[in-house]
């Protein structure tokens, strides 16, 4: 018994110094790539210097690591079984009465333990950080924020020629685009406060906000009743989708918070949903790539052809992760539910892992 569990510390010891091989590996490429496309964007910009961009290429990092876990799990995996099966290890291990599931048990542990530890700590330090970089693109590349959702309704700002507003609404209605009721905050340039505007609605039609029975306040000026008020416009449905907070600035710890709080408001909450279901599925994707991987060992074993194996079973990772991203993807168009798109692909895929190491253990 105490030798079995000196040889799993020793398969997980293996396994956890691939794992953070590729992990720093695969990070560190994508990571010069992101800086190579960062200061692309920022070529005509001479205010954004060299540090700048490194710093955001740090806080975009957290993002990058969250969308090779899958890959990193499946190469480091593939690699450990390979590297036991060459050395003679995980034959002998075999001839003991060890069986497929005790040999990637450790594996298992270990990215079980990631898993949940990518969730519950490293998720909220990446989505703060996202937000900080998601606010250095705004300010330095040329992107104006126009949408911010608190627990005290929506504000959108908009600018008109040499004045800028701001934007409340306590709820919102999708067809037309209203919302409910408007209070609007105006300033000048230089952000001084010019005065108000209070309206029961605002309809966005035909490229303006379409305000009736206004009442405009203007600062030491007496109360303006306006039949009918209009604000020019740029803004649309789908430019303020854009605009609300991504799913990854936020932590998984305030996603109900905030998916309540778009329902409140009237905005979908689809995206977010979905970006809540995929972070608690997650743990069944990683493990399901440890099954392929150990499945893949066991093959490499009995019938050679080590390279052809490995290839295969990073393909395999591959159009799993793939399937996975265009699941997804229907889950946020609404074409499928979302509780579906967001577990179907890893309970498949661990179904499928483990059918298929239950062939090579018993074939």
């Amino acid at each position: 018994m105490m030798e079995r569990w000196v040889l799993q510390r020793y398969f997980g010891r293996q396994y956890l110094l691939w794992f953070l091989l590729f992990l720093g590996s695969l990070s560190g490429i994508i990571f010069l790539f992101e800086i190579a496309e960062l200061m692309r964007r920022a070529g005509s910009r001479s205010d954004v210097g060299f540090s700048i961009i490194m710093q955001m290429g740090i806080f975009k990092l957290p993002d990058t690591i969250e969308h090779i876990l899958p890959f990193v799990v499946l190469f480091a995996g593939l690699f450990t079984f390979w590297r036991l099966t060459r050395s003679q290890e995980l034959v002998v291990a075999r001839s003991v009465g060890i069986s497929a599931w005790q040999f990637m048990r450790p594996a298992l542990v270990v990215t079980l333990g990631f898993a949940i530890l990518n969730i519950a700590l490293i998720n909220p330090i990446g989505a703060m950080m996202n937000a900080r970089y998601k606010m250095m693109e705004m300010h330095y590349l040329e992107r104006v924020p126009t949408l911010e959702l608190t627990g005290a309704g929506l504000w959108l700002r908009q600018r008109d020629k040499d004045k800028h507003y701001l934007l409340h609404a306590d709820h919102i209605e999708m067809d037309p685009l209203t919302l409910t009721p408007l209070m609007a905050f105006i300033y000048d340039d230089n952000d001084n406060y010019l005065g108000r505007i209070d309206a029961p609605q605002a309809v966005l039609q035909n490229g303006v906000w379409d305000v009736p029975d206004a009442w405009m306040n203007m600062d030491q000026q007496p109360a303006q009743h306006l039949d009918d008020w209009q604000l020019p416009t740029t803004l649309t449905l789908g430019k303020i989708q854009e605009s609300m907070a991504a799913p990854n600035t936020i932590s998984f710890w305030e996603l109900p918070r905030f998916i309540r709080a778009l329902k409140t408001i009237g905005l979908p909450q689809t995206r977010h949903i979905l970006a809540y279901q995929s972070l608690l599925a997650q743990p069944l994707l990683l493990c399901a790539m440890i099954f392929f991987a150990a499945s893949f060992a066991l093959r490499m074993n009995r019938r050679g052809g080590v390279t052809a194996m490995i290839i295969s079973g990073v393909l395999l990772g591959s159009f799993t992760y793939t399937l996975n991203n265009v699941v997804n993807a229907l889950g946020q168009n609404q074409t499928l539910p979302v509780i579906l798109a967001a577990w179907a692909i890893p309970l498949v895929a661990l179904a499928l892992g483990n059918a298929a190491l239950l062939h090579m253990e018993e074939g």
